[in-house]
């Protein structure tokens, strides 16, 4: 399929191939049929990419202060790869799609096979859209006509928020598509409206719907207005649905306004707020916020969770619904709004057209008529001008397919097995997004959405696991029984049943020669300051006593790390490195492993502390913190042992005092040991012997899992 995307380093607007999406419990996958060019949001995002990196950081204060953080605690050379990868991520284009429906995931209900629909899917040959973000087509509604639906919401949800009523005057700033459509909400209500646009073509089509309209200058004019338009009493409400830096349309919008009227935005609009005005009319200022309830919340749009209509009446989807309603009845009319279309192998005409500021209203993309989706796998062409490394004969044998390609895996686990011997096979994602920012950069075989590709097609014999944590356990399983050597990025799993299935399965392998390895991402282990600790520290033969201080700093409680169901929660899915480590470091099983947490509101808190007692007699404390500051350093790690002391700082610098010529180590750069720690893994399949064993794997899982249950 064919897709739109736009780079977020240099704001250019390009179209890619990819494999068809496929789709998770809740989800439906559309092909596509058209789809509607937001000209405002798509048009800030492309001035966005475009400007320099002061403008795009003077734009975006928060992250300044993170990167300033970042290089501090993690150094120059770390900080600049995160920029260059946030740079490097494109951002897939549009929200206004019509489609009929292909394939319908579980546990989806009121869609089947063959179904026409709306939904916010992206400029693409396929999407796969929650069911909630979805809404079937009357018979009646072209595909024209539906197309629309969207940003019919955007204005509905701004219309309902100013709650209009029948007989009152309101203003609306700005005729792009969701002004015009807003307006014919408005009258729909019983409303008198008036439209005001820079650009008198806008201003004559409003007019044939029915909107009066008024060339109202920034700053002149407006007790003429009053007196002609309202007996100079103001308007009931504006709904500002321009989209520019300036503060004119709020500047405007409260000089119009009667005492106590309603200002809502439903564009963008500079926010320096006259004070006086406000506070002299007593005016109500809201910012609308797209669809209406639902938007961004997890529960509604991901899970399917729907909110009771006695308490919610009108959600994003039941907004959906309404528009496509009027649109049906012809309460809204679209016919006139369409000024533009193009397919979507020249989709890029259609931004020009924006950028150069051309005559446009609804710039529509269209798709082909396909009958269903393409394949799942995209074979990619190899040119002659590729270049290759040079390959011993042990690399031709080790096959690479990766299963998940998000931040982690395409910032750190993809390019550090780029630079081992080892050649890269299949990329299975979901999202068409991550394939594309990895094929950009890396040589795989093919993309796939389809799993089956991986496990059974391919000629793979490695695979890298890099996925959420409630899917660890259905890959490993899956892949073992493919008989694949894996790597699986932290945690095995997040509960002891799927634990001792693993540990049950894998031990099913008779045969040692033939038994596939199995590594965990537990990379501090492998870090260089980590492996010159462990040396000396093999040289006391003393118990130790070790304490580790994690500043782990805050993420919102709807992260899907914090799902108990999903991600198992930060103890199982991240502390497991620092009990691994420890483990490593004390060269003992764990005696006793016992969690205490901070009390606080979340499913899985994460604040706590582990206390452990290792068989030898050591002990150790790991402090895992999210309620510090990202100023301070992430990791400290010191051990007290035989009259000496060692202290590791952020992996970057290492600290003795009374071993004998040893003080201080630092490296330029900090290394947390993920390079090692694949090339142990690469290392081993020629070798036939797992890098840690797989006993202690379980050890380190079944302890804390127990702990945590």
């Amino acid at each position: 399929m064919r897709q739109i995307f736009q780079s977020l380093e240099n704001g250019k607007t390009f179209i890619a191939d990819l494999p068809a999406p496929s789709i998770r419990d809740g989800e439906i996958l559309i092909r596509s049929k058209k789809s509607l060019i937001s000209a405002g949001t798509e048009k800030m995002l492309k001035e966005f990419g475009q400007s320099n990196l002061i403008d795009k950081a003077l734009n975006n204060p928060d992250k300044v202060r993170e990167v300033v953080n970042k290089l501090k605690n993690d150094g120059f050379f770390s900080t600049i790869e995160a920029i260059n990868s946030k740079l490097d991520n494109p951002i897939p284009l549009g929200y206004c799609n019509v489609g009929v429906v292909e394939e319908i995931g579980k546990e989806t209900k009121d869609f089947k096979v063959g179904d026409r629909v709306v939904s916010n899917g992206y400029h693409a040959g396929f999407v796969s859209v929650p069911a909630n973000l979805c809404a079937k087509i009357p018979d009646n509604v072209s595909d024209d006509e539906a197309v629309f639906t969207v940003l019919g919401a955007i204005g509905l949800q701004g219309v309902r928020l100013s709650k209009p009523t029948f007989g009152e005057i309101f203003f609306v700033s700005g005729l792009g598509v969701i002004g015009l459509i807003t307006s014919q909400i408005l009258i729909s209500n019983g409303c008198r409206v008036i439209g005001y646009d820079p650009d008198e073509k806008r201003c004559k089509e409003a007019s044939k719907i029915g909107i009066e309209t008024y060339s109202l200058e920034e700053n002149a004019n407006i007790s003429k207005f009053l007196n002609v338009y309202t007996n100079g009493n103001g308007v009931d409400g504006v709904i500002v649905t321009a989209s520019t830096k300036s503060n004119v349309p709020i500047e405007i919008a409260a000089k119009i306004c009667r005492k106590r009227g309603r200002i809502i935005l439903v564009g963008v609009s500079g926010l320096n707020l006259n004070r006086d005005l406000f506070y002299q009319k007593e005016l109500t200022f809201q910012v609308s916020c797209s669809y209406g309830p639902g938007r961004y919340d997890k529960s509604y749009e991901l899970d399917g969770n729907d909110y009771p209509i006695g308490f919610v009446r009108w959600t994003e989807q039941r907004n959906f619904k309404a528009i496509l309603y009027a649109l049906s009845t012809k309460k809204i009319k679209t016919e006139k709004l369409i000024s533009h279309k193009f397919y979507i192998d020249e989709a890029l005409k259609a931004y020009e057209l924006i950028e150069k500021g051309s005559d446009y209203l609804g710039i529509v993309i269209e798709y082909p008529n396909e009958p269903s989706p393409n394949e799942k796998v995209l074979t990619i062409e190899k040119t002659n001008k590729t270049k290759t490394k040079e390959k011993n004969n042990f690399s031709k044998e080790i096959n690479l397919s990766f299963i998940g390609a998000g931040n982690y895996a395409s910032r750190v686990l993809i390019p550090a097995f780029s630079k081992t011997e080892a050649n890269f096979e299949s990329l299975f994602s979901r999202s068409s997004k991550e394939h594309l920012k990895i094929s950009k950069k890396f040589k795989f075989n093919q993309l796939t959405t389809e799993i089956e590709t991986i496990l059974k097609k391919d000629k793979s014999n490695a695979v890298i696991i890099s996925t959420r944590h409630d899917s660890h356990y259905f890959y490993l399983k899956s892949c073992l029984n493919a008989n694949k050597n894996i790597f699986i990025e932290k945690p095995l799993c997040i509960n002891l049943t799927e634990l001792a299935e693993i540990k049950n399965l894998y031990g099913s392998f008779e045969d040692n020669q033939h038994k596939p390895i199995i590594m965990v991402g537990f990379n501090r282990r492998y870090a260089p300051l980590v492996k010159e600790l462990k040396i000396m520290l093999d040289l006391i033969n003393e118990h130790k006593s070790f304490i580790y201080t994690c500043n782990a700093g805050f993420i919102s409680e709807d992260n899907w790390i914090q799902d108990p169901k999903v991600g198992g929660g930060r103890l199982i899915g991240e502390a497991c490195h620092f009990v691994d480590l420890l483990v490593y470091l004390s060269g003992s099983k764990i005696k006793n492993l016992e969690v205490i947490e901070m009390k606080d509101n979340k499913m899985c808190p994460d604040t706590f502390s582990i206390n452990l007692s290792f068989v030898d007699g050591s002990i150790g404390s790991i402090h895992y913190f999210s309620n510090g500051n990202f100023s301070f350093p992430k990791e400290r790690l010191e051990v007290f042992c035989g009259g000496t002391i060692f202290k590791l700082d952020n992996f970057k610098k290492l600290s003795a005092w009374g071993f004998p010529n040893f003080t201080k180590r630092r490296l330029l750069k900090q290394d947390k040991g993920q390079k090692n720690c694949v090339n142990e893994f690469i290392s081993s399949i020629k070798n036939k012997k797992s890098p840690i064993n797989f006993e202690e794997i379980i050890h380190v899982h079944q302890k804390i899992l127990e702990a945590k249950e």
